[in-house]
C-alpha cells in the first residue's frame, strides 16, 4: 500500500503550503463542499512531495545529492558535472555530496524552463560552493521556491541535508577537478537516490549526519 503521509519528517517550511490549503478546505465545508475534498488532498499531496526519509549512507565515495534520473553528464572547464532531473513524484530534500566547508550561497536569478531540458542551464538556481565541489538547485518552470539549508562558513557532513526546491527541479554537482569521466559511477538517464547512490567511489569513509 503507497503511504498517503510521510513516516517521518517533511522538509522545513512545507507544513506553511499545506497549511493554506487546510485553511481553505474548512473554508469551503461552509462555502461550496465539494471543493473541501479537494484542497484537503492537496495539502496531502504537499506533504508527501516534502516528505524527508532517513537514509542510510555506504561507507565511502561521494553520493548523488538528489532523488531522481540523471539528465546532464558532461565535461565543463575541466571538471565533471552530474545534473539530476528531480520528477514530481522523487524527494526533493537534497544532500552534500561529500564533506566540506561552505564558501559561498550565491542566488543567480534566470528563466524558468522544464527542469529536464537542455535550456535549463538558464534556470534560476541557488549555488553552494564548497570549493572542492559546487551543487546547483535549480528551479523549473513551476518550481518557483528554492530553500537552502546553509550559508557561508558551514562545515557539511557528507549526506547532510542542505535544502529543497518545492514542486519539481533539478540539482547539478560539479564534481572535484581530481575526478574525470571515467570515475564517475552513473549514466545518464539513470535513477539515483540521495545519499545512498555513489557518483564516484575513491572518497574516504566519514561519519555522517542522518
Amino acid at each position: 500500500m503507497l503511504p498517503i503521509l510521510p513516516t517521518t519528517a517533511v522538509a522545513s517550511g512545507a507544513w506553511r503550503y499545506a497549511t493554506t490549503c487546510f485553511v481553505a478546505a474548512v473554508v469551503a465545508v461552509i462555502v461550496f463542499p465539494p471543493l473541501a475534498g479537494v484542497a484537503l488532498a492537496l495539502g496531502v499531496g504537499v506533504l508527501w512531495f516534502h516528505r524527508d526519509p532517513p537514509r542510510q549512507l555506504p561507507d565511502s565515495g561521494i553520493v548523488a545529492p538528489a532523488d531522481g534520473r540523471v539528465s546532464v553528464l558532461r565535461e565543463e572547464d575541466d571538471r565533471i558535472r552530474v545534473g539530476i532531473f528531480m520528477n514530481v513524484t522523487d524527494v526533493h530534500v537534497n544532500r552534500a555530496p561529500a564533506a566540506g566547508t561552505v564558501e559561498s550561497v550565491e542566488h543567480r536569478p534566470g528563466a524558468y524552463k522544464p527542469a529536464f531540458s537542455k535550456d535549463s542551464d538558464r534556470n534560476e538556481r541557488v549555488v553552494i560552493d564548497c570549493g572542492d565541489y559546487q551543487i546547483a538547485l535549480i528551479a523549473g518552470w513551476f518550481a518557483r521556491r528554492i530553500h537552502p539549508y546553509v550559508a557561508a562558513g558551514d562545515d557539511l557532513v557528507r549526506g547532510q541535508r542542505i535544502g529543497h526546491v518545492s514542486f519539481g527541479s533539478r540539482a547539478d554537482v560539479v564534481l572535484p577537478p581530481r575526478y574525470d569521466r571515467e570515475d564517475v559511477l552513473v549514466a545518464v538517464d539513470e535513477t539515483i537516490t540521495a545519499g545512498k547512490t555513489r557518483l564516484v567511489a575513491t572518497e574516504a569513509a566519514e561519519s555522517t549526519r542522518r
